[in-house]
């Protein structure tokens, strides 16, 4: 093969770092973006941030942006007076000499701190807010089940022997509260141990005994029925259907899981209404005691866009708490000479232009985020007026058009962002949905779907409930053509259990 030279013309599209930067914030959420700004103001020296100072008169000419980004072209003058080490003219305050004392040179061992220096006004350590409670009880972590039993495990008096045993028992509880592990192979494992003096079972149960009489009742259960009578067995004895709430759960409870309330009632020999009395008592249980400490954090979520209602007309604001305001440094910025090339001087020039580059993606990703809320919030007015049931079907396509966008670009403006409205704060993503035809020819929401099928089983006889075809039959007298397994599809979703589970005594 011979080398040869050749001359071809084309072209490519390619992403600058400018546009790389923009995309990447547009598809961070709310948490991420502070994250990002933080480190920006940390990395970059000419970025600030641009705090409003409270109670001030004099007010400073700035270049406000709508997207909550600030940039100033002027100083701000800022007091120099800090918590009285600094008076009005900025000289320095001899702390020490003020609060000087007499302290003598050997103190008695039992000498109290507050027999020589003052303590603060109880105000002050506390501040202004007396309902404020300590911080670190606040943020503290949660107790978890084995936190929880170990510690009363720790006040209960017990052998060696039996200490090994129960935390061997302990270790063997999963976050429900149920003992996952057999009772065999626990003996097994703990056999080795014991050489000398052979462990017997009954020690074994023994234990477990004692260890099911532990806070929250049902503990140590190795099943749903144990779990049950262990709870049952903590009440009063003069509780009313007590013994008839203990014969069912131990001899009928797969009857009583089927829904059977016919065989039910025939083998117990009950009355409806005795039996209904039964199974309110034991309605009362737990059947996942665990869950009660093992509960994890809850999630709070901030909402990027603000949607209220003023004089008929659905408003959609930015949040503005969802990033800081930053601008500009004007005292780092003016110190760069247009003429001079010194290595301090290209540092400074290209801070700037990064600064100002990341402020620009700042203010396109907030521009971008109201334009693509204000189009959903005004195409799912009827959600707003009137809830789930009127939701119109979108796909990104529709809003994609709406405001000349790429759909890429609003799947990333709607993943993990999240809008206030009267009715909750919802994802971006909660408003679009698929569609179902209807027999005028138009198009219902899988949402509005969804509703209706919510609305429907909450109406429904107790007795007799609904099924999944009796469902489609009645969307379809409502003219939704949807079909039995798509019916059961939504259910499904909406964590509804079928009719055979849904079935009550009443």
């Amino acid at each position: 093969m011979k080398a040869s030279l050749q001359l071809k013309l084309g072209q490519q599209l390619t992403m600058t770092p400018q546009l790389q930067q923009a995309i990447r914030l547009l598809q961070l959420s709310t948490l991420d973006l502070q994250q990002e700004i933080q480190q920006a103001l940390e990395s970059n020296p000419m970025l600030e941030n641009s705090e409003e100072e409270e109670g001030s008169d004099n007010s400073t000419d700035s270049e406000s942006n709508a997207d909550g980004t600030e940039v100033k072209d002027q100083d701000d003058t800022r007091s120099q007076q800090e918590d009285g080490n600094w008076d009005e003219s900025g000289d320095d305050q001899d702390w020490s000499a003020d609060n000087e004392q007499d302290i003598p040179d050997d103190l008695p061992v039992d000498t109290a701190w507050d027999d020589i220096y003052q303590s603060a006004p109880a105000s002050a350590s506390r501040g202004d807010d007396e309902d404020d409670t300590d911080f670190e009880s606040r943020n503290s972590p949660t107790e978890t089940l084995q936190d929880h039993l170990l510690w009363q495990l720790n006040l209960t008096p017990m052998s060696d022997r039996d200490r090994a045993i129960a935390h061997a028992l302990l270790d063997s509880v999963d976050t429900r509260g149920y003992l996952v592990t057999s009772l065999e192979d626990i003996h097994t494992g703990l056999l080795d141990e014991t050489d000398e003096d052979p462990l017997e079972m009954d020690e074994v149960e023994a234990v477990l005994r004692r260890l099911q009489h532990f806070d929250p009742p049902g503990v140590f259960a190795r099943d749903l029925q144990e779990c049950l009578l262990i709870q049952l067995n903590q009440f009063p004895a003069e509780t009313p259907w007590l013994p008839q709430a203990r014969l069912v759960v131990s001899h009928y409870i797969n009857l009583l899981g089927n829904r059977d309330y016919a065989q039910l009632l025939r083998r117990s020999r009950l009355t409806e209404e005795q039996l209904k009395a039964v199974l309110a008592l034991i309605q009362t249980l737990d059947p996942r005691p665990g869950d009660i400490l093992d509960q994890a954090e809850p999630d709070y979520v901030v909402p990027d866009v603000v949607v209220s209602k003023s004089k008929g007309r659905w408003r959609v604001e930015l949040n503005p708490e969802i990033a800081p305001r930053i601008r500009v440094n004007a005292g780092y910025a003016a110190l760069i000479r247009r003429a001079d090339n010194s290595a301090e001087n290209t540092y400074l020039r290209d801070q700037l232009q990064e600064a100002k580059w990341f402020i620009k993606s700042l203010q396109s990703r907030n521009e971008t985020l109201l334009k693509v809320a204000t189009r959903i919030v005004e195409h799912q007015q009827g959600f707003l007026d009137h809830g789930e049931e009127a939701m119109k079907p979108l796909i990104l396509s529709d809003i994609a058009q709406a405001v000349s966008m790429h759909e890429s670009t609003i799947s990333r403006v709607t993943t993990q962002k999240y809008m206030h409205t009267p009715r909750g704060i919802f994802e971006l993503k909660y408003f679009f949905s698929s569609h179902v035809s209807t027999n005028e020819g138009g198009e219902c929401s899988s949402t509005a779907i969804r509703a209706m099928i919510k609305k429907l089983v909450a109406a429904e006889t107790p007795k007799k409930p609904l099924s999944d075809s009796k469902i489609a039959a009645l969307l379809g007298d409502q003219g939704i053509n949807v079909a039995r397994r798509t019916v059961a599809k939504y259910r499904e979703a909406m964590h509804i259990p079928p009719s055979n589970e849904r079935k009550r005594l009443v």
